[in-house]
């Protein structure tokens, strides 16, 4: 177990225990709900428990003994989780932080904790259409939570229809003070960055336009996922990358991967962490109405086809506008902080369980406001 003492105060009992994934998920990409979880154990001195392992023998014998008795409660007896916390407190919350729906499993190394949480729920980053074809799914220990918040749009009908707990849509957000270039912008030396997946054809113009000019292309140039030791010095690193960047290639997420998202369009956690940072996003949304009602001012995405063919022509034609361009930055910058920082999600969520955000959370949001209209007053 790992907490933020510092953030405790010591004769007040943690009321929200965290539960993450951190333990053994070392993906680059999980980096985006460990930030979560590191300013809930900072604002709402949350403490974090972190499993050490995903127990795959103690899942496997859970999972068979809830297939053949179609009860969590028997499953949980049965299977030989070790007891990696007792809790010796009551709680108002668990929250489980899971990266996949195939986790929840992880409740039952927690001795005791039905007795000691009021309520419990768990945030699902990531969930495609696909795995509501696969009856296990339905066999996993829904009833767990008092409320499951889901990251993507598409699956929110058929989870919701197949599953007894209340299904909201949560979507990404990002530590948008960590991201914001504000209240000292540093100097964009790097003309476009490209990270995660990309267009090959988009990524080939743009290695060709560097190759030819003065021009800074950043780009991933490493195979296959990518593991990270430290998450928080990664945000840092990749807050650094974005606020020195003017352009920033972003699309939908796993837009490469139609097998796994069955061909569904989600916002991914790049339109987030690209808009906050201030860059101009230039790529292709995801079709639907989700994008448009959160992304909801001019100029949020500068749309681009995958083919690559006017990638470089669109960046030509907004370098010879450098007024747009320093008003599509602060814009976005703003607004990120006005809608998209964690703290908004998190108060989201609790209101659904009828609790509320801590002070520490609500100077947050305050601050939030007052650095955006600073920023949208700049002329």
């Amino acid at each position: 177990m790992s907490n933020n003492s510092s953030s405790i105060d010591a004769d007040k009992s943690p009321r929200i225990l965290v539960v993450s994934v951190r333990g053994y998920r070392f993906q680059a990409a999980n980096c985006c709900i460990y930030e979560f979880e590191d300013l809930l154990t900072d604002l709402e001195s949350a403490e974090l428990f972190i499993p050490s392992q995903e127990h795959d023998f103690a899942r496997k014998i859970y999972r068979i003994a809830k297939y053949i008795s179609r009860s969590d409660p028997f499953a949980a007896n049965i299977a030989p989780f070790p007891q990696e916390l007792s809790l010796d407190h009551e709680y108002d919350l668990l929250f489980a932080v899971l990266d996949n729906p195939w986790q929840m499993h992880l409740l039952e190394s927690i001795q005791g904790w039905r007795d000691k949480c009021r309520h419990s729920a768990c945030y699902i980053a990531e969930m495609w259409e696909p795995d509501l074809n696969n009856w296990r799914l339905f066999q996993e220990p829904w009833e767990d939570f008092d409320h499951v918040f889901l990251g993507v749009t598409k699956c929110l009908e058929g989870l919701s229809k197949s599953i007894k707990p209340p299904v909201t849509y949560v979507p990404p957000a990002v530590d948008t003070l960590r991201f914001s270039p504000y209240p000292n912008p540093p100097e964009r030396l790097i003309d476009v960055s490209y990270v995660g997946r990309r267009s090959p054809n988009i990524h080939d113009a743009l290695v060709q336009r560097a190759s030819k000019d003065n021009f800074f292309y950043y780009y991933d140039t490493m195979k296959g996922q990518l593991e990270i030791g430290n998450p928080k010095e990664h945000r840092l690193l990749l807050a650094g990358l974005f606020q020195r960047s003017r352009y920033n290639i972003t699309n939908y997420a796993k837009f490469n991967s139609t097998e796994e998202t069955g061909g569904t369009q989600e916002i991914g956690y790049r339109f987030f962490e690209g808009a906050a940072a201030g860059t101009v996003m230039v790529g292709m949304p995801p079709a639907g109405d989700a994008f448009p009602r959160y992304f909801d001012w001019e100029d949020a995405m500068i749309k681009v086809d995958f083919s690559g063919t006017d990638v470089v022509e669109t960046i030509a034609e907004l370098d010879a506008q450098p007024e747009r361009l320093g008003r599509i930055s602060r814009h976005n910058v703003a607004n990120c902080l006005l809608k998209h920082d964690w703290a908004y999600r998190w108060r989201d969520m609790l209101a659904a369980l009828d609790l509320k955000p801590s002070p520490a959370m609500i100077a947050r949001e305050k601050y939030l406001q007052e650095l955006a209209q600073s920023i949208l007053a700049e002329v």
